[in-house]
């Protein structure tokens, strides 16, 4: 089989956390949806609140008692809902989404910051030793929250048709690895061929057959990979 066969599920899965760069339609629709519908709306919605505060008490309120009048705590109030909401439970950013699909080790978002700290440490010392054969090696997806995974999870099931083949490719938030901070994915190709080839020597290990991008950290430096699973559908 040649890597141009392997690499064929990639056309597929749009909502594992697979590499964007591939250029699957719906892995980068999923990306963008998942980060309007998180972050722009809740501060919309404050925004609305705040004039249709202005449009009762007036802007005078808004600029007297430092800060103190009943507009301005309730605008504040608004705003401050908001924040949180955008933050917890989300499928944005704060969820665990990518922005444009790639990020290193050192990018302080969720994605990256919430990965299990041994997991993180294998993969930087493979991205430096793939670097140092040619191989530029970024993750797609890291850690993901429960609502962001079956956020996932559900526009697959739209995509394929049925919950059945959607969990061939995306699991469910009580069974992803991601949430837990223990799987990356990684792209681009040629890095995933890098590390399918290489991985085990940083205890880091392909997953699923049909996921050339998936790896976790199943073994010792230098040791064995446990056998490939067809899908996450088994798990």
């Amino acid at each position: 089989m040649t890597q141009q066969d392997l690499a064929q599920p990639l056309a597929h899965n749009a909502y594992s956390g697979p590499p964007r760069h591939t250029g699957r339609r719906t892995g980068r629709r999923a990306g963008r949806l998942a980060g309007r519908r998180t972050d722009r709306r809740p501060m919309a919605y404050a925004v609305v609140a705040a004039v249709a505060l202005v449009a009762v008490f007036g802007v005078y309120p808004l600029l007297d008692n430092g800060g103190d009048s009943p507009v301005v705590q309730a605008v504040d109030k608004a705003v401050g809902r908001a924040s949180a909401g955008s933050e917890s439970g989300s499928t944005g950013v704060a969820g665990g989404d990518v922005p444009g699909g790639q990020a290193t080790l050192d990018d302080d978002i969720p994605a990256i910051t919430g990965l299990d700290p041994a997991l993180a440490a294998a993969v930087r010392q493979a991205a430096d030793d793939a670097a140092a054969d040619g191989i530029d090696l970024w993750i797609t997806s890291g850690w993901r929250s429960p609502a962001f995974q079956q956020y996932l999870l559900d526009e697959a099931v739209k995509e394929y048709g049925s919950l059945e083949e959607a969990r061939r490719w995306v699991n469910t938030p009580e069974k992803s690895t991601h949430v837990g901070g223990n799987a990356v994915d990684i792209g681009p190709a040629t890095a995933d061929y890098w590390m399918i080839q290489h991985g085990a020597e940083y205890g880091l290990c392909q997953v699923y057959a049909n996921e050339i991008w998936h790896f976790e950290l199943l073994t010792e430096p230098g040791g064995t990979c446990p056998p490939l699973v067809e899908d996450s559908s088994a798990g």
